[in-house]
């Protein structure tokens, strides 16, 4: 039996964010998790079958670590790819995106990284498409996410499969078994927000940080 390629997942941002709740939704994470005493986190192994063969994603999970002052080396050591989370009901979590980024890649230099803004499912948005510049200045990928309704979950796995398998073409041949929705998106308000981003794409970057 081929071992399945493994990646190191590293998932951080501000608690309160979601990141326990979506890596929770993936059922073999919830099920294969294993707890790192020494640094304090959840290490939650996603498999994903693609057409070129199965892959995991381990994902470290902070369990709470972030909320003492920022995560330990070893939480970064070694990791491959990289999930930044915000709440885009919350702009404080989106504001500290930029301190997340700077500790992911002071350890984890030139990885592919996602950003994404979780709770879409809730109407009250305060983090609009075109403040969420910061994926553009830094090269990052952009999704919209909403972790209980599973609005958009395979995205992230996606994207940061291509770039660490260096194939365009991987696809995900099934969708991961994921626990049932808690939530669900409203479809037109997605397509909505979907919109906004490809609109605030076309837009030039502001010149200075002021939307952060």
């Amino acid at each position: 039996m081929a071992e399945v390629p493994t990646f190191k997942l590293v998932l951080v941002g501000d608690g309160g964010t979601g990141k326990t709740t979506f890596v929770k939704r993936h059922i073999s994470g919830e099920f294969e998790k294993r707890y790192i005493a020494t640094i304090g986190v959840e290490v939650h192994p996603l498999m994903f079958t693609t057409n070129k063969g199965n892959l995991v994603f381990n994902t470290w999970d902070t369990a709470g670590q972030e909320k003492f002052g920022g995560l330990r080396d070893g939480y970064y050591i070694s990791g491959q790819c990289g999930i930044i989370m915000f709440d885009v009901t919350s702009r404080i979590t989106y504001k500290n995106v930029p301190n997340w980024h700077r500790d992911l890649v002071r350890v984890c230099e030139n990885i592919p990284i996602v950003l994404c803004g979780n709770k879409v499912d809730i109407k009250e948005r305060k983090v609009k498409a075109k403040t969420i510049t910061f994926h553009r200045k830094k090269n990052l990928q952009y999704y919209d996410i909403s972790a209980k309704s599973n609005y958009n979950f395979e995205k992230p796995f996606l994207w940061l499969a291509r770039k660490l398998v260096g194939d365009s073409e991987l696809d995900f041949v099934q969708a991961p078994a994921l626990h049932p929705p808690e939530v669900n998106v409203d479809a037109a308000l997605m397509q909505q927000y979907n919109n906004e981003m490809m609109e605030a794409a076309a837009q030039p970057l502001p010149e200075e940080d002021d939307d952060l």
